[in-house]
């Protein structure tokens, strides 16, 4: 794959950039980002903005979206489940790593639209993970590949008893829309009380909510462990979306990076006279930016390679959890300030819904759904602690029955 020239500082991740073997990347990822970009550039992001002022992205976009095989549900179950439709770029199954997963969404929410991204899928990348971990062949079949083609759209509630964090919760329930719960015996429904209803398209559910229990996902002592699995997938793709993907890449796109509106450029690289004060401040800036993103990036691209390396191993046994809350936290501080920074670089521009400050403008409303969704940043930095707690006494028990041996 031929390497396309970067023109912004800070505005692509290192790695693939430079011409060198490294232990993340091969010639596969590199045709998939290949693929996803070229996608994207000609099919998505010249008519982003105008979909986003619509309130939403045309059906036919959306189901050429869902053929293409974006919205196949991951973890990869069976072919069957994914309607029988091909992986992004045609990319085998058995070849299909967390690697590819992160190049698509880092791709995708270049756009710096979130409201695009979602309309083509979001809730199913949120609702529809816990259904392939953790449901039943018959719960699989009668949701994935409805969902992959793009006939069926979910959204998520994560319930508990008593309708507090959703860390706590104990049941993890699907509300069929095509089943009335009214029909059901008494005794094949179960009310919860839902605090967590996420909106991608599909009805909401808050307050007491009754639902069959052939719609309840896994066994009810299995729940607490699918909820907690679920949040911790959720918070490493929103760190990834958050950090990486928006903040660089969509408030640094270049002039030459057309159809896409350019949002901010480095000052001229005059080399004949001295900085003035204006471009010495904005340069500053930019390496602001630099100095939020790159250890973002890293500690991401840690994480990926942790969950990639021991995906055949139990969950107890390699709890990153906390690390993902931490992520999560860190990637939203600095997407905040980049945008703030963004703004102020852009002056007045930055706060206009049109012209070449509009993807800073859409950004700067977007971060509060970042910091917020998958839990706040108060939430988070007591339960990032908790589990690295957890953790570390797992990892010592095991070096002590390690001594042992």
């Amino acid at each position: 794959m031929t390497r396309r020239p970067v023109t912004a500082p800070y505005s692509e991740p290192l790695l693939p950039q430079l011409d060198i073997d490294n232990p993340y990347y091969t010639d596969l990822h590199r045709n998939l980002r290949a693929y996803v970009r070229d996608y994207v550039e000609s099919s998505i992001a010249p008519y982003a903005q105008d979909w986003e002022a619509a309130g939403e992205v045309p059906e036919s976009v959306r189901l050429r979206h869902c053929a293409l095989g974006f919205n196949i549900v991951h973890p990869l179950t069976t072919p069957e489940d994914a309607a029988g439709l091909s992986l992004p770029g045609n990319v085998p199954r058995d070849r299909w790593d967390t690697w590819c997963s992160l190049i698509v969404t880092d791709e995708l929410a270049r756009v710096g639209f979130i409201g695009v991204i979602w309309g083509l899928g979001g809730g199913n990348a949120i609702g529809c993970p816990p259904i392939a971990r953790f449901g039943s062949p018959e719960q699989r079949r009668r949701w994935l590949p409805g969902v992959a083609k793009g006939e069926l759209r979910f959204c998520l509630g994560i319930t508990e008893p008593d309708g507090e964090d959703s860390s706590s919760g104990t049941s993890l329930i699907y509300l069929d829309r095509t089943l009335p719960t009214s029909a059901q015996p008494r005794e094949e429904r179960e009310t919860t009380t839902s605090s967590t209803a996420q909106r991608n398209g599909s009805p909401t559910a808050s307050g007491p909510t009754t639902a069959p229990l052939r719609c309840a996902l896994a066994d009810q002592d299995e729940r607490e462990s699918a909820c907690l699995s679920f949040l911790s997938t959720r918070r490493a793709s929103l760190a990834s979306e958050c950090t990486i993907l928006e903040s660089m890449r969509a408030l640094f796109d270049s002039p030459e990076s057309a159809p896409r509106t350019p949002s901010i450029t480095p000052p001229s690289e005059r080399r004949s006279a001295p900085l003035s004060l204006r471009e010495q401040v904005i340069q500053s800036k930019i390496f602001k930016f630099g100095l939020l993103i790159e250890p973002v990036q890293s500690f991401m691209e840690q994480l990926v390679y942790i969950i990639e390396s021991s995906k055949d191993r139990p969950d107890h046994e390699v709890n990153i959890g906390g690390m993902t809350a931490l992520l999560k936290v860190m990637a939203t501080r600095a997407l905040e300030k980049c945008v703030r920074e963004a703004q102020q670089i852009m002056g007045g521009a930055g706060y206009n819904k049109a012209g070449k400050g509009a993807r800073v403008e859409q950004i700067s409303r977007d971060v509060r759904v970042h910091v917020v969704g998958g839990g706040s940043e108060e939430i988070l930095m007591g339960l990032a602690l908790q589990e690295e707690m957890k953790a570390l006494r797992v990892r010592q028990k095991a070096l002590k029955n390690a001594a042992k041996l």
